[in-house]
């Protein structure tokens, strides 16, 4: 299979619908007291929940139309994976910019086209101007686990604005400054 990693046009962010996010989740972490608290939770993700992913299309919409990329994982027309990044610094020292999704669909993730959409949407920052990517992440194991093999930490400085849009979430930043080698 050849990965043909490209950015995507508004009009192509319908081809979100072809990731099958589906997935099962046995351990979730939370914040607490300072730090990171893995705990046994039991979910079967079908999907997108209702009424997300036609959000998630209207705000990448949105993030293109304020300066922001897209990047898409393709074989042949069929997305693979995405990512994207505001173009919007974040942070007292502007130091931030925010990659705002990752999805690779079930059937094509252990092959690396996650690490290399955050090498690309990484690199697109760090090209701006940023010093780090600023990581609002779904909470379970192996999406937190996976950022933290790319070199992610706990957020230096929480961003107000993304800890209320999503509480539950962790909140990580990745350095590009220094060699991503995400496992």
């Amino acid at each position: 299979m050849s990965v043909e990693y490209r950015h995507l046009a508004p009009f192509e962010l319908e081809k979100l619908r072809d990731i099958d996010r589906s997935e099962v989740i046995d351990e979730v972490y939370y914040f607490r007291s300072g730090k990171l608290v893995l705990e046994r939770e039991h979910y079967d993700m079908k999907g997108f929940p209702p009424g997300e992913l036609e959000k998630i299309i209207e705000r990448q919409k949105t993030l293109i139309s304020e300066g922001g990329t897209v990047v898409g994982a393709f074989d042949g027309e069929k997305l693979m994976g995405a990512s994207s990044l505001e173009n919007k610094f974040r942070g007292k020292q502007k130091k931030y910019m925010k990659m705002d999704i990752l999805f690779v669909s079930r059937p094509h993730r252990g092959r690396g086209i996650a690490r290399r959409l955050v090498k690309i949407v990484g690199g697109l920052a760090r090209e701006r101007g940023a010093d780090a990517l600023y990581i609002s992440a779904t909470p379970s194991r192996h999406t937190v686990e996976f950022y933290m093999g790319c070199g992610a930490k706990l957020v230096e400085e929480l961003d107000p604005e993304l800890f209320e849009l999503e509480p539950e979430d962790i909140h990580l930043e990745l350095a590009l400054q220094n060699r991503n080698d995400c496992r």
